[in-house]
């Protein structure tokens, strides 16, 4: 079944991480088959949730592009090295190819063939030399098996076309020599004497009682064929293992994890036909032909905590969008069909997933209830922030009776965790809860650290502010701001870039404000901030 991934958004917070997780439970105990994953580092408080609970954190999921292996193309076609010219030929044929990847056991890559090769060896070839099979060699000339010692047969190669007394007189025949022969018996009894490694009788020539005893004392390899001298000349060559004609130059090859865009670079520069698929321990994956490139399958993609693409993950405009699960105001996502959209103002992703939970008819157990509770409460600041509604404040209540905790006490101890500073540097801060917003093409970034110990950044705050203006130069924003919001006074200090004082200022009606003011009450950034800044910025157009 294909696997359905839940990502929620960059710089990932409790609510967005444990709700991934949580949905996750949910939908595999629907029936789907999703994996919940996370798009960026992991802050300290979901470090301690995850441990608390004793769940396993998501994997890092870096974008969900459209990959090589995304695309059908067919897993089978390539050729042990030790398969014949003539049968890789007739394979190509039968499978209207160009080329092959050839592959040693266990199907580890060791070059490329195509009719090219196959032509230029039929053209400029060794005629007279033989590496193969004895397997190859009869199949490759209709024939059967008289006598078989060897598995593989190595030779130069001599038809006896001309009269025995010549033949007998000009040839030296040893164990690393074929001939070619039919009713010739004194030619027969030469090359077996002298220990001929392989015979191919034409035109079904029967050995003599004797000769057929000779050959067996000594130990030579007999195919009798129906062919003729001339034909059999003609084609003995094509039993040779293809790998004996393989390409000079490395092939170009692909990974089944490189990226579909990249592809499309790459066959602009070399514009080849065919592309052997090659993983990272070399083993063959298949063969991508051209005509394959538009037949790929999309990611399923659902999305939580978010609805913007700027805050998702890499590549999204690459993937199918079956569902979003989200309780903020509707972003710039667009999709090119209709999906499920759940969204509820409430204070936490968590919150909807409680009821959808009770929608569906699946029991929440212990571990998952407490992972969703700390969602709610780290969205909600323990059910103080000005986000949080009856509605969440009931779903924490009943999911702390499932956990088996005091959510009052929990969330504390929980958002202690997550606010210690110690061994954090500038841009880890500032970057520690941070989105990017659009207002038109206007753009700017605001992070919020929740920390009992605010003294601690301010009294380096001109390290942020230096900080906070190289990077909105460097984004070409707007502004830049960071929110420090003292947990237990319920309020924030701000700082933010050099330009942006008169913005801040009148974003809370203030005539002036100076780097680290205190905004009482400023705690949501979903409700006091970001409205409060998209509004001003409006305002100055």
């Amino acid at each position: 079944m294909k696997t359905t991934y839940i990502i929620g958004h960059r710089n990932p917070d409790t609510d967005s991480v444990t709700s991934a997780i949580a949905l996750s439970y949910l939908k595999n105990k629907i029936g789907m088959n999703t994996e919940p994953y996370v798009i960026g580092e992991i802050n300290k408080e979901t470090s301690f949730v995850l441990k608390y609970w004793k769940v396993n954190r998501p994997a890092f999921l870096d974008d969900v592009k459209v990959q090589i292996k995304d695309i059908k193309y067919n897993r089978d076609l390539m050729i042990n090295e030790n398969t014949s010219i003539y049968d890789a030929y007739t394979y190509m044929v039968d499978n209207n190819i160009t080329g092959l990847p050839v592959v040693k056991a266990k199907n580890k890559f060791c070059g490329y063939v195509s009719l090219k090769e196959i032509a230029t060896s039929l053209i400029k070839g060794a005629f007279d030399k033989l590496n193969s099979s004895y397997d190859n060699i009869v199949k490759t000339l209709n024939g059967k098996e008289v006598l078989k010692f060897d598995d593989v047969i190595t030779g130069t190669i001599f038809a006896a076309t001309y009269s025995s007394e010549l033949f007998i007189s000009d040839v030296d025949i040893d164990d690393n020599t074929v001939v070619i022969v039919g009713d010739r018996h004194h030619v027969l009894e030469y090359c077996i004497t002298n220990r001929a490694k392989l015979i191919v009788l034409v035109g079904n020539q029967e050995l003599s009682h004797k000769e057929l005893t000779l050959a067996k004392e000594n130990r030579v390899n007999i195919i009798k064929t129906p062919l003729l001298s001339f034909e059999v000349s003609k084609k003995i060559g094509l039993s040779n293992y293809i790998k004996t004609i393989l390409r000079a130059e490395s092939p170009t090859v692909l990974n089944p994890s490189d990226y579909l865009t990249d592809f499309y670079e790459i066959n602009n520069k070399v514009k080849h036909t065919n592309y052997p698929i090659i993983d990272n321990k070399n083993t063959c994956k298949g063969l991508l032909r051209i005509l394959d490139i538009n037949q790929y399958e999309k990611k399923d993609v659902i999305l939580v905590d978010h609805n913007d693409i700027k805050q998702s993950v890499h590549g999204l405009n690459e993937a199918n969008i079956i569902e979003i699960i989200d309780h903020h105001a509707l972003g710039n996502l667009t999709t090119t069909t209709p999906v499920s959209f759940r969204n509820m103002s409430v204070g936490s992703t968590n919150t909807i997933l409680y009821f959808l939970f009770k929608e569906s008819n699946v029991k929440i157990p212990k571990t998952i209830a407490g992972i969703m509770l700390s969602g709610v409460l780290s969205d909600t600041l323990i059910l103080k922030s000005p986000t949080t509604t009856e509605i969440d404040i009931t779903v924490a209540k009943e999911l702390s009776l499932i956990a088996g905790v005091n959510y009052k006490k929990y969330g504390m101890e929980m958002l202690k965790a997550g606010s210690s500073l110690e061994g954090l540097s500038v841009e880890e801060i500032v970057f520690y809860d941070y989105k990017e917003f659009q207002v038109g093409d206007t753009g700017f970034g605001i992070g919020q650290i929740l920390t009992l110990n605010y003294e601690q950044i301010l009294s380096r705050k001109e390290e942020y502010i230096d900080f906070l203006n190289k990077t909105r130069a460097t984004k070409g924003f707007k502004l830049m701001a960071l929110f420090i919001t003292d947990i237990i006074n319920n309020g924030s200090y701000v700082l933010f870039s050099s330009n942006a004082e008169q913005i801040i200022a009148l974003s809370y009606n203030l005539d002036y404000i100076e780097q680290g003011h205190y905004l009482e009450g400023v705690i949501s950034r979903k409700k006091q901030i970001i409205p409060n800044i998209m509004d001003e910025i409006e305002n100055m157009k």
